[in-house]
Parts: C-alpha cells; sequence; structure tokens
C-alpha cells in the first residue's frame, strides 16, 4: 500500500510567458507568410495549455498518469504540469459533518435517538483518493455504524442498569471520547483526520419517551420526599430534645408517639395543615 507523496510542480507563471511567446510567434508566422508553416507552432501550443492548474489555499491536486500515482502538490499557486496527468483536486480544510438522526437500541435494548456532530479533514490524499471509493460518503456510512455500535455499549440511563457508572446521558466526556476513538479507527484508512467527534442530539425514541418521562417524574418524587421526611425526622427529634431539656413539659410515651404524628403530618404533607382546637385538656 503506497503513502502520499508531496512532489513540486513547474510555475505556471513561467510556462505562461512560453504559451504567450508561441502565440506570438503564430501569430507573426501567419501574418509574414501565406505559406501553412504556422501549423507546427499549433503543436506546442495545443501540449502546454492543458498543463495549467491552481491550487487554492488549503488544497491539493493528486497527479496521475495513465493509472500511475505520480505525487500530490500541496503548495498554492499557479502551477504547470505534464498535460497527460489527471489532476484531481481534494480540499484539506477542515470539515463539518452532522448525521442524522437515527434509531438505535441502548445497552440495555431501550430505543433511543441520537446524532453526532464530526469534524474532519483529509490527512492523506493518496489513500483519500485510491483506498476507498467516494471518501466523503465513506465518512457518512463509518460515523453512521460507529454511533450505532457505541450506542449499543452504554445504557442512556442508570435507571435499568445501576451497577452502570457511564451512562450516554451523564458520561459525555467519556462517550465523547471512545465515540472520536471509534471513528478514528474507522476513518484511517482512507487517510481522515477526526477533529472532533460528539453526540448532538440524544433522546428516547417518541414510542417510550412518555413512559421514561413518567420515570423520571416518579423518582425525582421519590428523591425529594426522602429529603422530607429525612428533615422531617431531623426536627421531630430536635423538638423532643428541646422539650425534655427545658423540663416544663413532661411527656409520656403515648404524647411523644402523639406529638410525632402530627408533626410529621405537618412536616410531610402535601398541603398545609389545619388546626384543630381542642377546648379541653391534654387527657380528652
Amino acid at each position: 500500500m503506497k503513502n502520499e507523496n508531496v512532489v513540486g510542480a513547474a510555475n505556471g507563471y513561467v510556462m505562461l510567458l512560453v504559451l504567450l511567446l508561441f502565440v506570438g510567434l503564430l501569430i507573426g508566422t501567419m501574418v509574414a507568410t501565406e505559406e501553412p508553416v504556422f501549423l507546427a507552432l499549433v503543436i506546442p501550443i495545443m501540449f502546454i495549455l492543458p498543463g495549467f492548474f491552481i491550487v487554492q489555499p488549503n488544497g491539493s491536486r493528486v497527479l496521475v498518469l495513465f493509472g500511475s500515482y505520480k505525487g500530490t502538490v500541496k503548495k498554492n499557486g499557479f502551477f504547470w504540469a505534464n498535460p497527460f496527468y489527471t489532476k484531481q483536486a481534494i480540499s484539506l480544510r477542515a470539515r463539518n459533518f452532522d448525521s442524522e438522526r437515527v434509531k438505535v437500541n441502548d445497552k440495555v435494548g431501550n430505543p433511543i435517538l441520537i446524532n453526532v456532530i464530526l469534524v474532519w479533514r483529509v490527512q492523506d490524499t493518496f489513500k483519500a483518493a485510491f483506498e476507498v471509493d467516494r471518501y466523503e460518503e465513506f465518512v457518512r456510512v463509518q460515523t453512521d455504524a460507529a454511533v450505532r455500535k457505541l450506542a449499543g455499549s452504554y445504557p442512556y440511563d442508570n435507571f435499568d442498569d445501576d451497577m452502570s457508572e457511564v451512562t450516554l446521558r451523564s458520561g459525555l466526556d467519556e462517550v465523547n471520547h471512545a465515540l472520536e476513538d471509534e471513528i478514528t479507527d474507522r476513518l484511517s484508512m482512507a487517510g481522515l483526520e477526526v477533529m472532533e467527534a460528539r453526540i448532538g442530539y440524544l433522546a428516547y425514541a417518541e414510542e417510550i419517551a412518555q413512559a421514561m418521562l413518567k420515570r423520571q417524574q416518579a423518582q425525582a418524587i421519590v428523591a425529594a420526599r426522602f429529603k422530607i421526611v429525612e428533615g422531617a425526622v431531623g426536627m421531630v427529634e430536635m423538638a423532643i430534645k428541646e422539650l425534655k431539656k427545658s423540663g416544663e413539659i413532661h411527656l409520656d410515651e403515648d404524647k411523644k408517639a402523639a406529638m410525632v404524628s402530627n408533626l410529621m403530618v405537618v412536616l410531610c404533607g402535601d398541603k398545609e395543615a389545619t388546626p384543630v382546637v381542642n377546648t379541653g385538656t391534654l387527657h380528652h
């Protein structure tokens, strides 16, 4: 397998002067004589004309002579080369690729929608031109395959996989790094460099999105309730200790239980408690 060979080319401005010289001789010969000797000057003119080409900044030209790779011109400017060369233009600029949203299954089988944003460029013009067919299409297909493989390696979240520390939703740094490595391995054979790869969109598929949203809401409610109960227990303990410390009110076990029950209802209830005025004694 060959690698890229960077070569130079003749100065295009010098060859342009040579071409103008031949054109001048052709015109002068046609004016000076009626003999068809000027036809001999047509041949070098027709030979020189196809050899001119321009290399734009961050561009290149791959030179091929009758199926044989001769090198790549990367220096920008106006050049001339063998007119029998085919001169394929390949851009070396960085390019963005925003993939389509694809539906895949995560590690635990949940259908999700995901897409990737990729920044890439051509690094080896020989591989891009001859190792694969249409390298732009190669980028699209291989990126799609890498995204599908990545999605199957991690769960969307840890609802169904409590042992998983890295998920697609929470472990973006590690997931993006793994995605970049996977795409780099796939595109290296085409001489393409991956500059950045990251997940651009991530969500549950429509058929389970509502159910997953309800589950997330339920988990949030349970977590909030846990905090409320934890705080309420602390407040009740503090109230009992303060009453006991003051020594002014003596509570037996039944009264303590009733007070604890009332305080927990007040502190943990969704609505404001409605007080009931006791007009009798504490024992009635």
